[in-house]
């Protein structure tokens, strides 16, 4: 059975794509005069512009640097390739960008790996507490086309591609509206956001909370009305979201580093030319390091501001919330692959 079936074909999608159609941009190549559709890799004359789905604001680095991406793109291809970001979920929430893509109504789009694991589970390895030491050894294993070529490929057939490399979201903690989290029991009787996944939901159990999946877009309200009573992320996000407004209380559980993934469908990137691709790719490669030093930066300016607004940071009892998570990593390696790509990555950082 195809994984397609485990996307949500909401009506919404399906009315975005006529709108986008509509609309006209995309691949087409009337920007560059180019043809549209597949095609063998190195195919000839197409270009024109990527609709690219993000969920992020304006103010994110992901935006900043995938806008510096299509500015350098469309200069090293001669202005056959650009990319048009669009941020704020403006193009549905992820899961509806993951069939977007799928079908072509959007050529690319940010994901978050929790996404990517409800279509082939192996992703889930890489959403595990504790499989990433660092920021850096994250980056060494998305990069290393060894560990995750084989991988990045496998949804192919959805005709997604995922790119080697990745935006790292950094260390996720927990923040809420209540009071500061110290130990799991502090967690007990409250209700926090966590990103459509079993493996998240499972976390947030374990941690001593109740998950509460629901999109991206949606937390901030879910906060103010007390749906929810907390959520999950990084300080940056934390802040460009503006839950600081409604959750002032910000722990360190750094439970999990998590990964945002560029997908790109895969018959638009099959239709550009050897050159073309080679420009793409080389030009995603330094996006991704741009990303990467721009995020340890503004981790840092986005604590002084929460500081300075505010916000209660506070450190946790480290070896009690990896005590309670520890079950989570034998329960979700079930297969063989699953495994070695789990002993590859913690090799990766020896």
């Amino acid at each position: 059975m195809s994984r397609k079936k485990n996307f949500s074909f909401l009506a919404a999608a399906s009315a975005l794509a006529l709108t986008l159609t509509a609309c006209g941009g995309g691949t087409g190549g009337n920007e560059a005069g180019g043809d549209s559709g597949g095609g063998d890799s190195g195919g000839g004359d197409s270009g024109g512009t990527m609709r690219l789905a993000l969920n992020q604001t304006k103010e994110h680095p992901s935006y900043i640097t995938l806008t510096d991406f299509s500015e350098r793109l469309a200069k090293a291809t001669d202005d056959r390739w650009d990319i048009k970001v669009y941020p704020n979920e403006t193009l549905g929430a992820q899961q509806e960008a993951l069939q977007l893509v799928s079908d072509g109504s959007v050529e690319m789009a940010i994901v978050s790996g929790t996404q990517l694991e409800n279509l082939n589970p192996n992703f889930k390895v890489f959403n595990l507490p504790g499989v990433f030491k660092s920021i850096d050894h994250q980056m060494k294993v998305l990069n290393d086309e060894k560990i995750v070529g084989d991988l990045f490929s496998s949804l192919e057939d959805e005709n997604i591609t995922v790119l080697s490399g990745g935006f790292t979201q950094g260390a996720r903690s927990v923040y809420n509206s209540k009071h500061p989290i110290k130990t799991p029991k502090d967690m007990n009787g409250l209700k926090f956001r966590v990103q459509e996944s079993d493996i998240a939901q499972s976390m947030i159990r374990l941690m001593g909370g109740s998950p509460a999946p629901m999109a991206y877009g949606e937390v901030y309200s879910a906060l103010q009305s007390g749906v929810i009573d907390g959520a999950e992320n990084n300080e940056i996000s934390y802040l460009t979201q503006k839950h600081n407004e409604v959750a002032k209380y910000f722990s360190y559980t750094e439970h999990l580093i998590g990964i945002d993934y560029l997908i790109i469908n895969t018959d638009t990137l099959k239709s550009m030319s050897d050159a073309d691709r080679k420009a793409f790719q080389q030009e995603w490669e330094q996006t991704v390091k741009d990303f990467t030093a721009m995020w340890k930066k503004e981790t840092k300016e986005a604590h002084d501001k929460l500081k300075a607004e505010g916000v209660k940071f506070n450190q946790v009892d480290k070896a009690a919330f990896e005590k309670a998570l520890a079950p989570i990593i034998d329960k979700n390696l079930d297969n063989k692959k699953q495994r070695e790509l789990y002993e590859a990555t913690k090799a990766a950082a020896e």
